[in-house]
């Protein structure tokens, strides 16, 4: 690495990742180079109708593109790489992951056709790369509900900057992949100049338990279990999957996995061996009314009632292959993201009333644990590394403000610890850290196979559509005298019902007709003043009569 340079400093910011949930991406930027950390998604808030996924703004990224050396991925969840195959094509840089990670993310290349353009670098705890001149990263693992998971020591002039990826420390993990504390120490007594810590679980007092808990009830509720066992749970949970696979052989059940995500995790994560799948256990979904109900567990996906998942078209009776029986056993080994908790109560109620038996975190806790630590364990972490500067990351504004008290707790001077927001930049120099300006940042939308198309004033529209529909007002001009042709034809959508409205539609009629005629008997004629006016009289009188603001869209023609 070169030596440091006085004018040249060490830039750290988020592009996603603080004071939200999802979407996560750190950029670490010393002089000419620049290393980004993650590049996930985050799913659709309420009020953004019709939007199917939510990636960050790396405009930054794509204006300094000669200056990124590659992205580094922690792990192989949707909120880490989901937004992958989007930022690839706006910036082709090397990818560097650990093998399920890159397990994971060709598979979602190769559905972009992006695999043979992208240069995929595999990782382990123990690898060392070179990013750019001045910037190198080292690894150490961590516990997660995913195997493969590290954290990563950024070297830099200025000195190390730790990122933790996602983690929790349990200490009998599911796949004997226990957390490098000894590494962490060691990184922590080099010296750590900025640690950016998961903020997940900061509000939740004390540890989070194992994930071997899990297996325990699993295994519990398939021994009591009359007849068929549905669990839905994440996709990229493998441990959880692992867990179900274990308890379904040890009460002699077979397995089948239902829902396209959860087929394609489980298939390469046996391909690649972090899954031990007993031979004959899997079956396909169409051999699961064949058996009896006692033999059969259903693994698949829905655990947060997306729409179109499996679970929920289980639960509304949609589903191709598999309908819910009464007596079923449903287990929703998850809880519910922020903001999805009325979609997953909705399916859990539309469960009951097909007569399952379902069990969830509500009712029965051991169904699910994080793979987030709780207070004990992110004090643990801040122990292990003593960092000179703290950035809380991954969380809600609330959990980043309650690991700043953490971190005040365990001895970080509150001047030294930093809430940011996505674009707020830290600037460390010669061993001083500010809050420095910002760089572009935002959620970039993606719709079908438009990427950044819809923005606010597209959902604005929307919104109002969804609210009070949309009029539409068709009318014919004549070009040589200004006069009326045909129309105007009115057409509601989503307004009111046409055939017990006629007389509002009949006098918004009448009143386009005289606003059109008043027009142009003032010689108005540009269609842009004829198209206001039609829409401001309508807007009043309709608003008048109905206390609704529908869109009004006037298309006038000239013949």
């Amino acid at each position: 690495m070169s030596k440091k340079n006085n004018i040249d400093k060490l830039t750290i910011f988020a592009l996603g990742g603080v004071a939200e949930i999802g979407k996560n991406m750190y950029v670490i930027q010393y002089g000419n180079d620049i290393v980004v950390i993650d590049s996930g998604l985050k799913f659709p808030e309420e009020d953004m109708l019709g939007i199917d996924i939510v990636i960050p703004d790396i405009s930054y990224l794509t204006e300094n593109r000669d200056k990124v050396r590659g992205i580094i991925l922690t792990h192989g969840h949707e909120d880490h790489i989901g937004g992958l195959p989007y930022v690839l094509k706006n910036l082709n840089v090397p990818v560097y992951g650990t093998r399920l990670t890159l397990g994971l993310v060709e598979n979602k290349l190769k559905e972009a056709n992006l695999l043979g353009d992208t240069k995929r670098i595999l990782i382990h705890a123990d690898s060392e790369i070179q990013l750019g001149s001045t910037l190198k990263a080292t690894f150490f693992k961590t516990n997660h509900s995913i195997p493969d998971s590290v954290g990563v020591c950024v070297e830099t002039p200025e000195g190390n900057v730790v990122h933790t990826g996602d983690f929790k420390f349990d200490h009998t993990p599911v796949n004997g992949q226990f957390a490098d504390l000894q590494r962490m120490a060691e990184i922590g007594q080099k010296g750590v100049l900025a640690l950016l810590s998961d903020s997940t679980n900061a509000e939740k007092p004390g540890y989070t338990p194992s994930e071997r808990n899990v297996g325990v009830v699993l295994g519990d509720i398939f021994r009591k279990a009359q007849q068929r066992v549905v669990v839905a749970t994440f996709a990229s949970n493998v441990h959880r999957i692992q867990q179900v696979i274990d308890a379904a052989y040890s009460t002699g059940r077979k397995v089948t996995v239902i829902g396209r995500s959860m087929v394609n995790v489980v298939s390469i994560a046996s391909e690649l061996g972090y899954l031990e799948v007993p031979d004959g256990i899997l079956i396909e979904p169409e051999e699961v009314n064949k058996m009896a109900g006692e033999r059969v567990v259903i693994l698949s996906t829905g655990s947060q009632g997306e729409p179109m998942s499996a679970l929920t078209r289980m639960a509304r009776s949609t589903h191709r292959k598999v309908d819910i029986m009464p007596g079923d056993t449903v287990v929703i080994a998850a809880t519910p993201v922020p903001g999805n908790e009325k979609y997953v109560g909705r399916t859990i109620d539309e469960l009951f009333r097909l007569g399952a038996d379902v069990i969830y975190s509500g009712t029965n806790p051991g169904v699910h644990v994080s793979g987030h630590g709780s207070q004990e364990e992110l004090k643990l972490m801040l122990n292990l590394m003593t960092p000179k500067y703290f950035i809380p990351i991954h969380g809600e504004y609330r959990m980043l403000r309650k690991h700043k008290s953490l971190g005040e707790a365990v001895g970080i001077p509150s001047e030294n610890i930093f809430l940011i927001d996505i674009g707020d930049t830290i600037e460390i120099q010669n061993g001083a850290a500010r809050k420095a300006g910002k760089v572009p940042a935002g959620n970039v939308l993606i719709d079908g196979l438009g990427v950044g198309d819809v923005g606010n004033i597209v959902l604005r529209d929307r919104k109002l559509l969804s609210q009070d529909g949309i009029l539409v007002v068709v009318v014919t001009l004549s070009k040589q005298d200004g006069t009326i042709v045909s129309g105007p034809d009115i057409i509601s959508r989503g307004f009111v019902y046409v055939r017990e409205s006629e007389g509002l539609l009949d006098e918004a009629n009448r009143i386009v007709t005289s606003t059109l005629e008043r027009l142009m008997s003032e010689n108005v004629n540009e269609w842009a003043s004829l198209k206001t006016n039609v829409k401001d009289a309508l807007g009043r009188f309709l608003y008048e009569q109905t206390r609704r603001r529908p869109m009004i869209l006037p298309i006038i023609m000239e013949v």
